[in-house]
C-alpha cells in the first residue's frame, strides 16, 4: 500500500487583503499561504509519505518573485531531503505565455533536485517509493496556443480547437494507459476542468478559455486514484476509482467564505483505494449582513458585528440602511469594534434610494435585480448577443459570490 500526499493550488503571491509585515517585509497574505504550505510538509514528514503529488499552481503569476520562488523552493527542498519522491505538475499559473520559455517550476528539473519530478508533458512516470512502486501518469495544463501556431490548424474555430484538442488529449492518456504495468498501482495526477466539477470563485475568469476533460478519460479503471488541481473547491468527482480536487490550500476571496481549505491523504494499491481529506487552519473570512433601519443604527450595526467570530479573520461588512439613517452610522465606532479583525476588507452602505425610471423600461430601477438591470443595460448599448451573454455569466458568478 503507497500512502500519498495530493494538493494542489497553492498560488503564492495572492496579496489581497493584508499588508506588509514590518518583522519580516513580507506581505501578510504571503504568510498565510506559507503558514498553510508548511502544515501540508510538516504532515508529509511526521507522517512518513511516500508520495507527494502538487497538482499544479504553484503561484498566482507564471513570472514569480525571486522571493515566491524561494519560499516554495525551501519546502520542496524539505521534502527532497527527507527522501519523499515529489511530483510537481504544471498548472495553468506556471505555464509560460510563449513557447520556449520555461515555466515556473521547471527549475527544479534544470538543477535536478534529488527526488523531485516537475511534469511539464503529458507521461508516466514510474518511482520507487520506501512502500514499493508506483506508477503517476501526468497531465499538466493543455496550452491551446501550442495547436494554434501550426499552421494546419489556423483558420479553425475555437469549438473545432477545443475538440481537436480532446482527442489529443484522450488519445495520449489512452496510449499512456496501454503502458501501465498491470501489476503496479497507478495514479493520474492532472490538472483541468472535469465535466461535472462545480467551480468556486476562479470560475469568472476561466469561462470559455479551457478544454473540458471527460469524466470517462479520468475514470478509467486502470487508475486506481486521480489527483485533480486547477478548481478551487475540494470536491469528490467519483468514487470509483476515487477521482478528486484537493482544492486550493487558502481562501482567496470572500467566494471561498464557507469553503473548507486543505489537503488529501490517499491510501492507493492496485485496484483500490481511499482517502481522506485533512483541513488546514486556513484564514477566515468573514461577512456581516445587517439591516441597520432603527431608531440607532449604530447599535444595531454593533450588534451584528459581535455575533459573529471576526478574531484574526478577513472581514466585510454590509449594512443595508435608509437614507434617513445613514447619517446616523457612526463609521469610527464600527471600526473600532472590528478591531480584532485580521484585516477589514470592505464596509459597504447599501442604501434605499427613491424609485427612479431607467433604462427605457416601465419598470422601476429598485424592483429589478442586479441581473435584470445588466440585461437591460446590454440591451440599451446594443451589444452583441454573443458577449453579453459571456457578460452575463460573468455578473453570475460575481452575484454569487457576492450573496454566498
Amino acid at each position: 500500500m503507497i500512502r500519498l500526499l495530493h494538493f494542489a493550488d497553492l498560488h503564492l503571491g495572492v496579496e489581497n487583503y493584508g499588508r506588509i509585515d514590518p518583522q519580516t517585509g513580507l506581505f501578510s497574505r504571503l504568510t498565510d499561504f506559507l503558514r498553510s504550505l508548511d502544515q501540508i510538509v510538516d504532515h508529509a514528514l511526521e507522517q512518513e509519505m511516500d508520495l507527494v503529488v502538487f497538482a499544479g499552481d504553484a503561484y498566482k503569476s507564471r513570472d514569480p518573485s525571486p522571493t515566491y520562488q524561494r519560499e516554495f523552493a525551501r519546502r520542496i527542498q524539505r521534502l527532497s531531503a527527507a527522501g519523499i519522491p515529489t511530483i510537481l505538475v504544471v498548472g495553468n499559473h506556471d505555464t509560460p505565455n510563449a513557447l520556449g520559455r520555461a515555466n515556473a517550476v521547471e527549475i527544479f528539473a534544470t538543477l535536478e533536485v534529488e527526488n523531485v519530478v516537475v511534469a511539464k508533458w503529458p507521461a508516466t512516470h514510474r518511482l520507487e517509493t520506501k512502500s514499493g512502486p508506483i506508477q503517476v501518469v501526468t497531465l499538466p495544463w493543455v496550452v491551446r496556443s501550442t495547436l494554434l501556431a501550426r499552421e494546419e490548424y489556423k483558420n479553425l474555430n475555437l469549438e473545432e480547437i477545443n475538440a481537436l484538442i480532446l482527442e489529443k488529449i484522450e488519445n495520449i492518456i489512452a496510449e499512456e494507459v496501454v503502458g501501465l504495468d498491470p501489476d503496479v498501482p497507478a495514479v493520474l495526477a492532472a490538472h483541468g476542468s472535469v465535466f461535472g466539477a462545480t467551480y468556486g470563485s476562479e470560475r469568472s475568469v476561466m469561462l470559455g478559455q479551457e478544454v473540458i476533460l471527460p469524466r470517462s478519460m479520468v475514470t478509467n479503471p486502470a487508475f486506481d486514484y486521480v489527483a485533480l488541481g486547477h478548481i478551487h473547491k475540494h470536491q469528490v468527482i467519483s468514487e470509483e476509482p476515487p477521482v478528486v480536487y484537493a482544492g486550493s490550500i487558502e481562501r482567496i476571496d470572500f467566494g471561498e467564505e464557507r469553503e473548507d481549505k486543505g489537503f488529501v491523504v490517499a491510501e492507493v494499491e492496485k485496484g483500490q483505494a481511499t482517502y481522506e481529506f485533512v483541513k488546514l487552519a486556513a484564514r477566515p473570512f468573514v461577512t456581516v449582513k445587517v439591516e441597520a433601519k432603527g431608531d440607532d443604527p449604530t447599535a444595531e450595526v454593533l450588534a451584528a458585528i459581535d455575533e459573529h467570530d471576526i478574531a484574526e479573520a478577513v472581514v466585510r461588512v454590509i449594512i443595508h440602511t435608509t437614507p434617513d439613517k445613514e447619517p446616523l452610522i457612526r463609521e469610527n465606532e464600527v471600526r473600532r469594534r472590528l478591531a480584532d479583525a485580521f484585516h477589514v476588507a470592505a464596509m459597504v452602505r447599501d442604501v434605499e434610494r427613491k424609485t427612479r425610471l431607467r433604462l427605457g423600461t416601465d419598470q422601476a430601477v429598485e424592483e429589478m435585480t442586479p441581473r435584470q438591470m445588466l440585461e437591460r443595460y446590454l440591451e440599451v448599448k446594443q451589444t452583441p448577443p454573443e458577449r453579453a451573454q459571456v457578460l452575463l455569466e460573468y455578473a453570475d458568478q460575481i452575484i454569487e459570490a457576492i450573496n454566498y
